[in-house]
Order: structure tokens, then C-alpha cells, then sequence
């Protein structure tokens, strides 16, 4: 059922929604309100929403709110779900299209690693009456998403395999306190984007560490297990990361703009057809290319004032070339024995995944009305430092 007039309603009328789906009405500290008050008017002032998208924006705010509910309410029946130790030992934060993915699932499908598994990302609060360790209501919910998701997109998987079970981006759970690139990925609302590049980024990341300990509680499996986190969104607010989780490793996976931004163009301009009739290439690229541009610039950035401490770099095609090699290595940087049971895990998942190395996924920059000499100088720095002589 479309909103009247097609317009995502006020934070209160979504408010309101989630309360009564939930019969619950506390959200603990309402700090991401704010974020709320800055997409709605982005929402419908900038991303020109067919009805079905003023539909799925709106359940999208309201789905955040609803897990956040679920979530306040699981740790005021167990508190000690606060006493669980997250170790986080990888955050890899490679831009789209350079073999984050891979190395992500790879490393987190490793014995003794951890991840967050794409069901846990769309409902990170268990559902009404789920036994805990038996997730399979939400693992169904996700199902059937991810059903309509590759209706609607065929393509999809040939960009971004995906899987309920595998491990895949804490980017949607951020994307559930209104705090990540997630959205500006769903719709496009650059107002949006520019204001949560400006807004303090950190308190969504202690409430992520939060939801991790959840998670961990709710999965014996994970006892004592390493996390490795895993988006190109975090790149946003690095300093962030490095606050909360001091002890993570940030793993960068380099590949030359130049050869993803046209593939990563066509993705997004796939994901926002899905909720507008109005959207065109040459916009999508004129958001995108310059994002993408901020996000290696903050990465820049911040790894000069932590004078690259934390920071491990792997290269695209070496991460093709030897998947186990670069798995090791960053494993060891991050602390973690490298037994031969680790690394025949690493090896599992390649075997069992390999469709992914093949990505039929290819565009041209003319496809976006990009010139490559163009792209290459906005990428320029970057390209300087990692890439180039490398």
C-alpha cells in the first residue's frame, strides 16, 4: 500500500508503527532519532521515490526501529549479554569490486573466526518467542527477501553473491540505526549523505559492539570466536572504528578505481530502478564517483594520523593469485595462529565459492557518460600511493 501522496511520513507517524507491531515502546538512548529527522526530508525531497519505494523507505525506517525495540528490550531480560567479550581481529574496508567480499567470507568462515551472518544483519533481535540458537524464523524471513531481491535485480549475484548464512556487511545493521552508506546505496539521497559525513559517527559503532554481543550470546557456536567485520561503508568514519575497536587489524584491499567504478555505477543504478522511475545513469555516476573519491580520501586520511598502525594492505591480484597466502598473512598480522586447520577452512570456502573469482559483471565508463582520464584524476592521490610503481 503506497503513503499518501507519496511521501515517507514523519518520524513520529513511523514511531508510532513500530510500537505498535511490537507492543513495545523503548528504544534506549534515542540519539539516531536525529538521523531520522535528516533521511525523511532526503527521502522525499532528492530521491524522486516511485510508490513502491515511499513503500520500502518507509518500512525500511520502520524495520530499524522494530529490531532496535527487540534489541533494547532482549538485554533488559539478559543483562548478561553485556559481559560477553567481543573480540574484533579484522575490519576489512576495501572500496566495492576489489575482493573485500572474498577475503571477508573467507576469512570469517575460518574455525575459531566469526561474522555476521546476512540473515542476522536484516533482524539482528531474535523474533517474538524464538528460542535462543534456533534463528530459523528470521533465517526464513531473510529467505524471502532474498527471493524477491533477485526477482527484482537477476544480475545480483553475479555482483554480490549472496547467501542467508554467509557471513556479509554489519553495513545493514548500521544501516539500521540510520548510520551507514547502506542508504545512500538504496536510494539516493545525497543531502543525506552529506550530513552523516558531518555528524559524529561514533556512538553507532558502541551500539554495533552491542549488537555483536548479542549476537555472540544468542550463537554458542561463537564462543571465543575472532570477529572479522567486513564494508566499504566503514571507510566513512575510520577514526570510529579505530575508537571502538582499538584491537582490529583494518584490512584494505587495494584495485584501481578506474577498472570497479563502472560496475559499481551499474549496481547502484540497478539497486535504485528498484525504488524510482526517475533515475539515470549520468546521476548516479555524478554522486558515486565523488564518494567513492571521499571515502579513499578519509582512508588517506585517517591512516596518516595513526601513521598506518592497524592498517594491513592487500592487493587485488595477489589476493587472486594466492587466496590462502594473503589469508595467512593477514591473519598473523592480526594475531591469529595459522594452524592447518585454519587454513583448510580458507581453502573450503575457495573451493566451494569459486563462481565468485569469475564476476561476468562488466561495464564501460562511457556507459555513465565517465571520461577515464577524468575518473583517473579524481582517484589521482589514491592511485599514487597504493597502486601505481606498487
Amino acid at each position: 500500500m503506497g503513503e499518501m501522496a507519496g511521501q515517507v511520513p514523519d518520524r513520529a507517524t513511523l514511531v508510532a508503527r513500530a510500537c505498535e507491531q511490537t507492543g513495545l515502546s523503548d528504544f534506549g538512548d534515542t540519539w539516531f532519532f536525529a538521523n531520522i529527522d535528516a533521511l525523511i526530508p532526503a527521502l522525499n525531497d532528492e530521491a524522486r521515490l516511485s510508490e513502491a519505494g515511499v513503500t520500502s523507505a518507509s518500512a525500511m525506517i520502520v524495520n530499524g526501529l522494530v529490531n532496535r525495540l527487540r534489541h533494547v528490550e532482549l538485554i533488559k531480560r539478559h543483562p548478561e549479554i553485556l559481559d560477553e567479550k567481543v573480540e574484533v581481529a579484522a575490519v576489512v574496508v576495501g572500496l566495492p569490486r576489489t575482493g573485500s567480499t572474498m577475503l571477508h567470507r573467507m576469512l570469517a568462515s575460518a574455525p575459531g573466526m566469526t561474522g555476521t551472518r546476512w540473515f542476522e544483519t536484516q533482524n539482528y533481535a531474535p523474533f517474538p518467542g524464538e528460542a535462543r540458537g534456533d534463528p530459523e524464523p528470521r533465517r526464513a524471513a531473510a529467505r524471502g527477501f532474498l527471493d524477491y531481491m533477485l526477482a527484482t535485480i537477476p544480475d545480483l549475484m553475479s555482483i554480490h553473491p549472496m547467501n542467508i548464512d554467509q557471513p556479509d556487511e554489519e553495513l545493514i545493521i548500521l544501516g539500521q540505526l540510520y548510520s551507514s552508506t547502506m542508504i545512500e546505496g538504496t536510494y539516493h539521497v545525497p543531502g543525506y549523505a552529506r550530513w552523516l559525513t558531518e555528524n559524529d559517527r561514533v556512538q553507532c559503532y558502541r551500539d554495533l559492539r552491542q549488537i555483536l554481543q548479542s549476537l555472540q550470546w544468542q550463537d554458542r557456536s561463537r564462543d571465543r570466536a575472532k570477529w572479522v567485520l567486513k564494508t566499504p561503508g566503514h571507510l566513512l568514519a575510520l577514526d570510529a572504528v579505530i575508537e571502538v575497536f582499538p584491537e582490529a587489524k583494518i584490512v584494505m584491499t587495494h584495485r584501481d578505481p578506474v577498472a570497479t567504478v563502472p560496475s559499481y555505477c551499474s549496481m547502484e543504478h540497478s539497486l535504485y530502478r528498484m525504488v524510482s522511475d526517475r533515475v539515470d545513469r549520468a546521476s548516479v555516476a555524478a554522486f558515486w564517483v565523488p564518494r567513492l573519491a571521499e571515502l579513499l580520501g578519509r582512508f588517506m586520511a585517517v591512516r596518516g594520523e595513526v601513521a598506518g598502525r592497524n592498517f594491513v594492505d592487500v592487493r587485488y591480484a595477489d589476493l587472486l593469485g594466492d587466496p590462502i597466502g594473503e589469508g595467512t598473512r593477514v591473519l598473523e598480522a592480526a594475531g591469529i595462529a595459522v594452524t592447518d586447520e585454519v587454513r583448510a577452512g580458507m581453502a573450503e570456502w575457495i573451493e566451494a565459492n569459486k563462481r565468485e573469482d569469475r564476476a561476468p559483471h562488466k561495464y564501460a565508463l562511457e556507459d555513465f557518460g565517465l571520461v577515464r582520464s577524468d575518473v583517473e584524476q579524481i582517484f589521482a592521490a589514491y592511485r599514487a600511493a597504493f597502486l601505481e610503481g606498487k
